[in-house]
């Protein structure tokens, strides 16, 4: 179903808490008529013990090494003999893992006389209980988002997909308690939050989402466990609240999900006196709890189950067999976790004697099960396909709601100054520093997408020494970006704080320089004396690769804050506490379906794409890297280096860009000065190049030069220019030996250039002839002139005002000419093997001669840098010239330089950039629109930006290696058959006319 259709039907089926009146029935007593006779007939198959038995759901673990409950009445022999010998109705599944529990489920059910309910506690997702499985943010953390309640609906469909794919048909979520009690230790995190309102809203989308999809709930813990700082795992609670507090808060939510057809609730071991007076009866046994309250005065139709019988808060004093029969008595439909199965079956028979529970009472709740049991489709039963059972258990739209889910929810509670998001990252010098992990997080692998940060990682016991090694380094940063890695969700746990770790905060925190990011639970706040400090403070609820991952990117301004406190904490962080920070329109990195691509299709077209050129061997290896609307949906490195080495390509390697320098500098430098009017296209080459006066050259009007319709040559061959007949250099070209008047190596330490022969070339230009007839040329010359075209207009030196203005400030720092300055080798990827002029692998020096002959730096050739800051000054073209706040470039210039210029004189050009052809010829995707614009580079390089579709492309390759005769990568059209993979996931798949 398509999500505008998905959330139609949300709207339309969400009634809001406060407006909710009429009580609807629960879906599974609704049946047709083919489930109705199944019903009746197994009814009637049933004799009284076995009517009993169905109301019994036991413990089972498919993993009993893992396994976190006692095993000796949870182990499968064990539960397979409850099964034959008991007749047991239904399992209820603890630890384990997927294909364990699918194989173990079809046995139970082998075995099974009536086909079993199973049941699990996966309040955040099947992760909560097995492995291997997708694992959904807290209830707390889905607390803090503000709306959104659609994708909570979105998350209870797909848990309820999932799970029903794993033979499941219960999920004893949601958890509708009102967590007013900072200290409570079992319900804490695991509810929404502190708002009635709230809690009901999310819990109803959640409970909507699955029923809606086949699952039955059950919500939980009535009639409410969010006031108590006792876990009922250990012993029972005490609730001293009245009626009135009862009605006004703790119920309020339980009352929203029955009134809008809630299948179940399951009942609270909590000993609440306005309620039931009698002394250290937990509610699970309580008959005007369960009876009066809940079905009579509330209207429940549903089942009704237990919390675990085996829990301390109603063993403590209730032995078992006895409280199972009492639980029945009290109302109860299902007994979650018997512990001894043959003894409560004794139990309640001889309650049903007594006359303290009757037969009748037991063939109501025993028709409710087989109804639900109906619904639920095991009327049809069907053992569990374990093919592909792991793939179907991990769709990728479960990780696109992840991110979704956490985005929202993320909240910045401090920000002095309006610190975040980030903004001019050149004033920064930042450290990451990740508190209680032992290695790189994720939170600043993240982080150093945006910018150059220095990393540093302290464990949970950290040393006095490695405190101390840190601490002096401090002083060299402006920034400390602390990500606090709280280990345990838990408040028995301290929420995850060491006290090693309290002293580092503490410290970082004395700097005045840190803005912190907890990764844990928000009642830590309480815990940390020192937080106000922070200069910032953003709240993440949890400790999870997605949390580390969007928190960072909030950080950097790719994703707007929006979450909001859900609780209480103190009087400093109160409930609704949360300031709304901006998007600033940076890079988001994300997975292809948040831009409507499916990550499996996407993922095999452009694998095969570009393995299928490394294998053709049109290049060793390349850089992919795509984005849509701003989201960067596809980053992917391949092959190696060079075809011999074993140096795998990685997303960071820097490559030649070859001429795409020239739209990356040359083109970005001229788009500044032309919006500052200092460069006015229709002037000519003499204005900026006095040089040119008395040149054939002087009246060339700039818009044609940069259209390449103005007559110049394509190129010239500098380096021959320089040599002698016999192959020699001429006098004042080159020497082998470096000295003052040869100081530029134009490649290693063998050749060195002659000291300002930037003139000679200059000289060269001006002297050469023009082309006999106008007409599109592809021209070098006029790009190699720009450094001197900036330097006369600014007196900035070219490479200096292109790092000033623009790399630097928007984080692109890779971007440099001759990168061997800063880069070690093995970050770089060779090029060609030059067996003409330098004689040498070029490895780190640039590819094209005429640059290299200028010292590396050119306006037609020479940048180096990685696929992700080029593509940060691309989508800052795409944006129409913002990006990270700032706006760089109006819009106004950057429709003038991407704009056809001379369409009716046949001319694809725009100014600089390239433009799809009038007929396709391949020089860009098939499907590219017209208003798309990009550039190519020879050494393998494209960009290509298309605003009709806001996708952004960037292609790394060395296809010069070892040769530049090797023109394979061109031919096969590797680079624009990739784009056009992508428009053709998103259903674009057609030519477009061009002018």
């Amino acid at each position: 179903m398509k999500k505008s259709l998905l959330l139609l039907l949300f709207s339309v089926l969400f009634i809001h808490p406060k407006t909710t009146h009429a009580q609807t029935k629960p879906e599974f007593l609704r049946l047709n008529a083919t489930q109705q006779s199944w019903v009746d007939s197994v009814f009637k198959s049933l004799t009284p013990d076995e009517r009993i038995a169905q109301l019994i759901m036991v413990a089972a673990t498919s993993d009993v090494e893992r396994s976190l409950i006692g095993t000796e009445r949870s182990n499968p022999d064990y539960v397979k003999k409850l099964i034959r010998e008991n007749k047991v109705g239904g399992v209820v599944f603890f630890q384990g893992g997927p294909v364990p529990q699918a194989r173990l489920t079809n046995e139970f059910q082998s075995l099974s006389k009536v086909p079993l309910l199973v049941a699990m506690d996966a309040e955040w997702g099947l992760a909560m209980r097995i492995d291997s499985t997708v694992r959904y943010p807290y209830q707390m953390t889905l607390g803090a988002m503000q709306g959104h309640d659609d994708l909570i609906f979105d998350m209870g469909a797909q848990l309820a997909r999932q799970m029903r794919r794993l033979g499941v048909h219960i999920n004893f979520a949601p958890v509708a308690d009102v967590n007013n009690n900072p200290d409570n230790p079992v319900i804490n995190f695991r509810s929404f939050g502190e708002n009635k309102y709230r809690v009901a809203e999310k819990a109803l989308a959640y409970m909507k989402g699955m029923q809606y999809n086949g699952l039955l709930t059950s919500a939980k813990h009535f009639p409410g466990h969010g006031d108590t700082g006792t876990d009922s795992h250990y012993s029972l609670p005490l609730i001293p609240k009245g009626r009135a507090q009862l009605d006004s808060l703790e119920l309020y939510p339980f009352k929203v999900l029955i009134d809008n057809g809630l299948a179940g609730t399951m009942i609270a071991h909590l000993s609440i006196p306005a309620l039931d007076a009698t002394p250290n009866l937990p509610s699970t046994l309580s008959k005007p709890i369960v009876t009066r309250l809940l079905q009579d005065e509330l209207g429940f139709k549903g089942l009704i189950y237990s919390d675990a019988m085996n829990m301390k808060g109603v063993t403590k004093y209730f032995s078992d067999g006895k409280a199972d029969a009492m639980g029945l008595e009290a109302g109860m439909d299902l007994l979650e976790f018997t512990e001894d199965v043959p003894k409560a079956i004794t139990e309640i028979k001889k309650a049903i004697a007594e006359g303290t529970l009757t037969q009748a009472d037991i063939n109501a709740r025993c028709y409710k099960v087989l109804q639900a049991k109906a619904w639920a489709g095991l009327d049809n039963f069907q053992p569990i396909k374990q093919e592909n059972l792991y793939e179907d258990l991990n769709p990728a739209a479960a990780d696109l709601t992840n991110r979704l889910l956490t985005e929202k929810a993320l909240t910045v509670l401090k920000n002095d100054g309006n610190l975040l998001p980030l903004r001019r990252l050149d004033s920064l010098k930042i450290a990451a520093i990740s508190l209680g992990a032992d290695s790189t997080t994720t939170f600043q692998s993240t982080l150093n997408l945006y910018t150059n940060i220095d990393s540093y990682s302290l464990p949970r016991n950290l040393t006095a020494e490695q405190l101390a090694a840190l601490d002096a380094k401090m002083s060299e940063y402006d920034l400390l970006l602390v990500g606090v890695h709280q280990y345990s969700i838990s408040p028995r746990a301290n929420f995850g704080m060491t006290g090693e770790m309290t002293v580092a905060l503490d410290k970082l925190l004395a700097t005045g320089k840190a803005a912190i990011t907890l990764f844990g639970n928000p009642y830590v706040l309480d815990k940390l004396d020192n937080i106000q400090r922070a200069k910032a403070i953003v709240m993440a609820y949890q400790l999870t690769p997605y949390t580390e991952d969007l928190s960072a990117q909030l950080i950097f301004g790719a994703i707007p804050a929006e979450g909001r406190l859900p609780v209480t904490v103190n009087s400093s962080f109160s409930y609704g506490a949360g300031i709304t920070t901006p998007d600033l329109k940076r890079l988001k990195y994300t997975i292809p379906e948040e831009v409507g691509l499916d990550s499996k299709w996407i993922t095999y077209k452009i694998d095969s794409i570009a393995n299928y050129a490394i294998a053709q061997q049109a290049t060793p290896g390349c850089v992919v890297q795509l984005a849509k609307d701003g989201k960067v949906f596809f980053r992917k490195a391949y092959g190696q280096h060079t075809y011999e080495s074993d140096k795998k390509v990685e997303l960071n390697d820097l490559y030649d860009f070859a001429s795409v320098t020239k739209v990356t500098a040359s083109t970005l430098a001229l788009l500044s000065l032309y919006d500052q009017k200092k460069f006015d296209l229709d002037a000519t080459m003499k204005d900026y190049l006095p040089f040119l006066a008395k040149s054939n050259k002087a009246d060339l009007p700039w818009r044609k030069v940069l259209t390449h319709s103005a007559r110049l040559k394509s190129w010239i061959q500098f380096w021959r220019e320089a040599q002698k007949p016999d192959g020699s250099w001429k006098k004042k070209t080159f020497s082998t030996t470096k000295s003052a008047n040869y100081p530029t190596s134009v490649v290693g330490d063998s050749l060195f250039i002659r000291k300002n022969f930037r003139t000679v070339i200059e000289k060269s230009i001006k002297d050469s002839p023009l082309n006999p007839e106008e007409g599109y040329v592809y021209s070098d010359l006029s790009f190699i002139l720009y450094p001197t075209v900036v330097k006369n207009i600014t007196g900035v030196d070219f490479e200096d005002y292109l790092k000033g203005n623009f790399y630097q400030p928007i984080g692109a720092n890779s971007l440099t000419f001759n990168p061997k300055r800063f880069y070690k080798l093995d970050q770089i990827v060779p090029s060609e093997r030059d067996t003409f002029f330098r004689m040498t692998q070029l490895h780190g020096q640039v590819h094209d001669e005429g640059a290299a002959m200028l010292g590396g730096l050119s306006g037609h050739a020479g940048l180096f840098g990685n696929a992700n800051d080029l593509m940060k000054i691309m989508q800052m073209y795409l944006q129409n010239g913002y990006y990270g706040g700032k706006q760089y470039i109006s819009r106004d210039a950057m429709f003038e330089f991407t704009r056809y210029q001379y369409p009716e004189l046949g001319s694809r050009r725009g100014i600089a950039f390239d433009k799809p052809s009038f007929q396709y010829t391949g020089n860009a995707p098939r499907y590219a629109s017209p208003a798309s614009f990009g550039h190519t580079g020879y050494t393998g390089i494209m960009v290509w930006m298309d605003p009709t579709y806001n996708l952004d492309f960037v292609f790394l390759s060395n296809r010069v290696y070892p040769t530049r005769e090797n023109t394979k990568l061109y031919t096969l059209n590797i680079r624009t058959s990739i784009m056009d993979a992508v428009y053709e996931g998103l259903g674009m798949k057609q030519r477009a006319v061009v002018p």
